[in-house]
């Protein structure tokens, strides 16, 4: 009789666990049924929408002329500098004439020192020349990728008289990523300008 007893206990206690943990189960899957599925996003940045350039001949009482997007603001500095500035991105190009004086590798090599002075941040940095007989104009566009400081420096010069040199700054933090259509934006009227410079 007892061994009935306790055969009927031990199949009862195995049915309950059973049951039991069955039910806890079902109900853990309940909460997680309710939740939205995960979905993977796409890699996605900023939209940001900029006026359609519109290009003038910049000219001032300065040795040099270029084409401008009517969208900068050019306030003129001491000793024919030049600073464009984008109020609508925080963007400054940021222009430095100077005279060559028998002095033309230093200046090549103090252009060349501030470009590669972001190589720290940078992750990469891209040379394009410019060589245009024609016009006298011969030059080096640097496009610099990454978190650097500026995002695109330049020279140009007839190897004689004329030395311009130019770089990118964003009143901001330098977030490559988020920045990317407003550093495109200037980096091609940058180009513009480099490509249709003229000397006076």
């Amino acid at each position: 009789m007892i061994d009935k007893i306790s055969h009927y206990l031990r199949k009862s206690f195995w049915g309950v666990s059973l049951c039991t943990v069955l039910m806890l189960g079902f109900l853990a899957l309940i909460p997680s049924a309710c939740k939205e599925p995960v979905v993977v996003k796409p890699a996605a940045f900023l939209r940001l929408d900029f006026p359609e350039p519109i290009y003038g001949t910049f000219v001032q009482d300065c040795p040099y002329e270029f084409k401008l997007n009517q969208f900068a603001e050019p306030r003129k500095k001491e000793r024919c500098a030049l600073n464009l500035e984008y109020p609508f991105m925080g963007a400054t190009v940021y222009l430095t004439y100077q005279g060559i004086q028998g002095d033309l590798p230093q200046l090549f090599s103090d252009a060349q020192k501030l470009t590669y002075d972001h190589t720290i941040k940078a992750s990469e940095i891209l040379e394009q020349p410019l060589v245009d007989p024609e016009h006298e104009v011969y030059g080096m566009y640097y496009q610099i990728d990454g978190p650097a400081a500026s995002h695109a420096q330049f020279y140009l010069t007839d190897s004689t008289r004329h030395f311009l040199t130019g770089a990118l700054y964003f009143n901001t933090k330098p977030n490559f990523d988020s920045l990317y259509p407003a550093i495109d934006y200037v980096r091609q009227d940058i180009r513009r300008m480099m490509e249709t410079l003229r000397w006076q």
